[in-house]
């Protein structure tokens, strides 16, 4: 056994991926009364909860920028480095873009865990940057007394392209690219050191190929579906867009063993967070309570809820006319 493999990296940090976000009811309080920069060239920034900002520049682009770190959510640490790049990297995809350079956001208990973890862990940021042709150009530390990693990623555009949380509209239907399970897998693994081959496989997929369908089947809205579960990411898109959802939870796909974990209590704070969240806004009724908490599941690194037919991915539900609820799950 090598050294790296005897520390769970996991054990030390409160919470895990981006189940350890601040809570969308806490943050958008926040972040309530603060005021977006009025410039023009702005097309992308605080108003409607999107994946990155985004803004044009001369020669009719759009540069992307946005940054995502987080605790370790796999005791793997290569894993955890692709991972929490690929997380980083899936924002730019989300707005229709392409990552052109990455650098390292890394915040490392340094008298705690040994400097051979950390390069494994940017050993695998590195190497999903290979994988997404975007170059990894430094970066920044800080000794913390928890473990975390991200990128802030840079990104292009064609400004008439962009995939928006506000450009749904009712009667498109919406497409999942990715299965759910990845967050009640990853607190099943914080707690048993149990591996799930096909949470990592989820999570380190990148969003390349699903954000290139989307834009070549012509959908202009879009999100991925991360931390605020995909129940949060499409109150947020819906709410946005001025429209309501139904959402078919029979459609809706699961990783092996997303059900047993649930099931047997692995289940974050983020994820009831979530739930509680989005319950006042939503029609639950046609669902058990386990369904829903899977609904609301704390994913890192998912897919994306593209508004709009995706080759590949199946449909999920539907855009309608505002009506009483903003979600509705039959």
């Amino acid at each position: 056994m090598t050294e790296t493999a005897t520390y769970r990296l996991t054990q030390y940090a409160h919470g895990g991926g981006c189940a350890c976000k601040i809570p969308p009811g806490e943050l958008e309080a926040m972040v309530a009364g603060l005021v977006g920069d009025g410039s023009p060239e702005l097309l992308v920034g605080l108003d409607a909860g999107d994946d990155a900002a985004a803004v044009r520049i001369s020669g009719g682009t759009a540069v992307i920028s946005t940054a995502d770190f987080f605790t370790p959510v796999v005791d793997d640490p290569f894993d955890w480095g692709r991972i929490a790049a690929a997380n980083a990297l899936s924002d730019v995809y989300a707005m229709g873009g392409r990552p052109v350079v990455a650098v390292n956001l890394l915040c490392w208990p340094r008298e705690v865990l040994p400097t051979e973890l950390v390069r494994e862990v940017l050993r695998g940021g590195a190497e999903i940057g290979r994988r997404a042709g975007c170059p990894v150009a430094g970066g920044h530390s800080v000794d913390d007394p928890e473990p975390k990693y991200g990128m802030a990623v840079t990104g292009v555009a064609a400004p008439d392209d962009l995939l928006r949380n506000d450009a749904g509209r009712a009667g498109l239907p919406l497409s999942l690219t990715k299965q759910l399970g990845i967050g009640v897998l990853n607190a099943r693994h914080k707690a048993t050191g149990e591996v799930f081959e096909q949470a990592v496989a989820a999570m380190t997929e990148l969003n390349d190929r699903a954000a290139a369908a989307a834009l070549g089947a012509g959908a202009r809205c879009a999100t991925d579906v991360t931390g605020f579960g995909l129940l949060g990411h499409l109150l947020k898109l819906v709410r946005a867009s001025g429209v309501s959802a139904v959402l078919d939870a029979a459609a809706v796909s699961y990783l092996d063993g997303a059900r047993e974990a649930v099931r047997d209590g692995y289940v974050s704070g983020g994820t009831r967070r979530n739930l509680a969240w989005v319950r006042p806004h939503c029609d639950l009724s046609g669902i058990d309570e386990p369904e829903a908490l899977l609904l609301a599941d704390a994913q890192t690194s998912g897919g994306l809820l593209v508004a709009g037919e995706v080759p590949g991915a199946p449909v999920v539900g539907e855009l309608v006319p505002r009506g009483e609820h903003l979600v509705v799950v039959r």
